[in-house]
Order: structure tokens, then C-alpha cells, then sequence
């Protein structure tokens, strides 16, 4: 392992340590010191954990401006029929970052900590190719960087462009609403212990109808994911 696979965390440990610090003796140097800590760079092998996210040396990393389908989603074909986009999403990024060392520029954290990168292999950027073959979607809430490449993924007819595809984020939305109406007080996210640990599984996941949350087991419910998060429990990765 490098140091620069180790550094990001470390880093990120320190800012917070020293964040009270600083947002109270507020000056320009010390607003440098914070954005030194905080924006570190990780580069590494990844493994991927769905069709958007990669994770280095134990570091989430979110790609920016981009929503893959969900790895349970699945897409229309041109010709009819549908296909397992979210699963291909994360396929074709595995094989784009597979025995490489991957560099992700950080562009911030989200609210769950994870790391926003705009990443690259071999000099070729990550996020833009996903776009470019269609197995994402420009995530215009947040950014506008890949509107233009989306329009030519989209007039080419590539990837999810060739047939009927719901964007994941109306995906997302539709899986948590039919999930609330059936589970305890609305609280949708399913903890479940396994040899693995504590793992949670939201609406969208592939899993997620198999999953059975028993609570004498310790097992539960939670309401939110930043809720899970905090309790200790980790996402259900894809691989």
C-alpha cells in the first residue's frame, strides 16, 4: 500500500480534529491549512462498489457529476426487451480500472464522507468515459460538467440511450416510497448482520427483497442512511 492510499484518510482525521480550531480563529491562512488537509488527491488500485462509486486503500469514492443505474435497475433495449444496465454500469467500470492504478482528483466529500473524485486511468478520465458509453447519466443536481457529452451519448444512441431508461434518481425515489408504505414507522433501510458485519440494505439494492430483518438477531430498521452510518453498519456493495 502507497502513501498516497493512505494519506486521504489520515488527512480527512486531522481536518476534523483541527476544524473547531480553525472555524474559530477564522483567517486566511488558516482557511489554507483546512483546504490543504481536506482536498488530498488518492490514487491506488480500486475495486468497484457499483457503477459509480470505487473505493481505494478503504476510501468511498463517489465520481462526481455522474449517476449510474442502480445495480438492480434495468433498461430498454432498442429493438424491446430490457437489459441489466446497472449491472453493466459496474461490469464496464471494473474493467476500465481492472489491475490499473486509478488517480481520483478530490473535489470534496458528501454527506455520508465520501470522497467526491473525478478520477482517470492511464490519462483517459473515468467519469466522462462512463458517459461517453452511455452507462451514466449527467448528475445535473449537483453538476453540469458532462451535459454536452451526455447529448452525444444520447444522439448516438449508446448504452441507455437506445430504449426507454428511468433516470436513478427518479429510481431511487420510486423503490423508497413503495418501501416506506411496508416497512416499521417508514423507516425503509434494512440492517442485516451477516458473516460479513453489519450491512444495510436500501430499496434499490439487488438484494434488498431477500433481505429479512430480524430483530432478536440484533438486526433493524433505520430511517435514513446517514442514520445506519452512524450506528457503525456499512453499505451492501455490489462486489
Amino acid at each position: 500500500m502507497s502513501e498516497s492510499e493512505v494519506r486521504p484518510n489520515f488527512r480527512r482525521s486531522v481536518a476534523f480534529a483541527l476544524a473547531g480550531v480553525l472555524l474559530t480563529t477564522t483567517t486566511s491562512g488558516s482557511a489554507v491549512a483546512l483546504n490543504w488537509l481536506w482536498r488530498s488527491d488518492v490514487s491506488g488500485t480500486a475495486t468497484v462498489v457499483d457503477g459509480d462509486t470505487l473505493e481505494i486503500a478503504g476510501e468511498k469514492i463517489r465520481l462526481e457529476g455522474i449517476d449510474a443505474p442502480e445495480s438492480a435497475q434495468t433498461c430498454g433495449r432498442a429493438k424491446g426487451g430490457t437489459w441489466a444496465c446497472g449491472r453493466e454500469a459496474a461490469d464496464v467500470l471494473a474493467k476500465l480500472v481492472a489491475r490499473r492504478r486509478v488517480s481520483c482528483q478530490n473535489k470534496g466529500f458528501d454527506k455520508y464522507e465520501r470522497m467526491l473524485g473525478v478520477c482517470s486511468v492511464d490519462g483517459k478520465e473515468i467519469n466522462a468515459e462512463m458517459i461517453r458509453r452511455g452507462l451514466a447519466w449527467a448528475f445535473v443536481k449537483y453538476s453540469t460538467t458532462y451535459v454536452n457529452l451526455e447529448k452525444e451519448a444520447r444522439g448516438a444512441r449508446a448504452g441507455i440511450w437506445q430504449g426507454e431508461a428511468e433516470a436513478p434518481w427518479i429510481y431511487r425515489e420510486n423503490r423508497w416510497k413503495v418501501a416506506e408504505q411496508q416497512a416499521p414507522d417508514g423507516c425503509a433501510i434494512k440492517g442485516n448482520i451477516t458473516e460479513n458485519g453489519h450491512i444495510y440494505h436500501m430499496p434499490w439494492s439487488p438484494w434488498y427483497g431477500r433481505v429479512k430483518v430480524d430483530p432478536s438477531q440484533g438486526e433493524r430498521w433505520f430511517c435514513s442512511e446517514a442514520e445506519a452510518k452512524s450506528a457503525g453498519w456499512r453499505s451492501a456493495g455490489l462486489r
